[in-house]
């Protein structure tokens, strides 16, 4: 159920990420629109519009607000663009991926997590293509994508992933190991010429290499 208290706390939620720093307006109203209480165990709705991150189980979490929004902004979406994402988790990224206006490939390494987001996502009438697998592989059957999100923390970036990029495309992608990563952007300007740009320090779970989990 998605209340009157529930739509308040979203609208206050977006004011705050508007306050730190967040501009793309369709970025703002996609979070607006998605009720992310719903994503989240019982236990936490409550906390499901602070502007923190929770765990969903499988040692994963759901990521906070201000970095879905933060990564979302920086893909530049336009309707209709293939995008990528790693790391499905919860669904919620991907939700506001589909507002955005894209359509949406999304891999996730465990299994529960692959089939619970299935679910949800269909009965919350959002129809991404979702696949069980390994992030670091891509989807080489349906690339090239406009552009390719991670949501974890990478050590490095994939050379597959790489290749599965349209030529003017972005890479979104958290680099490093330990408890901060650096968010980069990475515009494919040639077959094997990237500009990076760099956008601060922030701090998701690790992206496992070679690994799925049917649990």
């Amino acid at each position: 159920m998605d209340t009157y208290r529930h739509k308040g706390l979203r609208k206050k939620l977006v004011d705050l990420l508007r306050e730190k720093g967040i501009t793309d307006e369709r970025v703002l109203n996609a979070i607006n629109a998605i009720p992310r209480h719903l994503f989240m165990d019982n236990a936490f709705v409550n906390f499901a519009y602070k502007d923190q991150a929770f765990p969903i189980g499988a040692d994963q979490t759901i990521s906070q607000p201000y970095t879905v929004a933060f990564q979302s902004q920086l893909l530049e979406i336009k309707q209709k663009e293939k995008v990528l994402e790693i790391g499905t988790g919860s669904g919620y990224q991907c939700c506001v991926l589909l507002e955005l206006g894209a359509k949406v490939f999304s891999i996730e390494r465990h299994r529960s997590l692959h089939q619970k987001s299935k679910v949800q996502l269909n009965n919350f009438g959002y129809f991404p293509k979702l696949f069980f697998g390994d992030g670091y592989k891509g989807l080489p059957a349906y690339a090239p994508f406009d552009k390719i999100i991670i949501t974890a923390a990478a050590p490095y970036v994939p050379e597959e992933l790489k290749k599965q990029l349209k030529i003017g495309g972005y890479i979104v992608i958290p680099l490093g190991e330990g408890e901060q990563q650096e968010m980069l952007r990475m515009n494919k300007i040639a077959e094997n010429e990237f500009v990076t740009e760099q956008f601060g320090n922030f701090s998701f779970v690790p992206m496992l290499e070679n690994k799925s989990f049917s649990s």
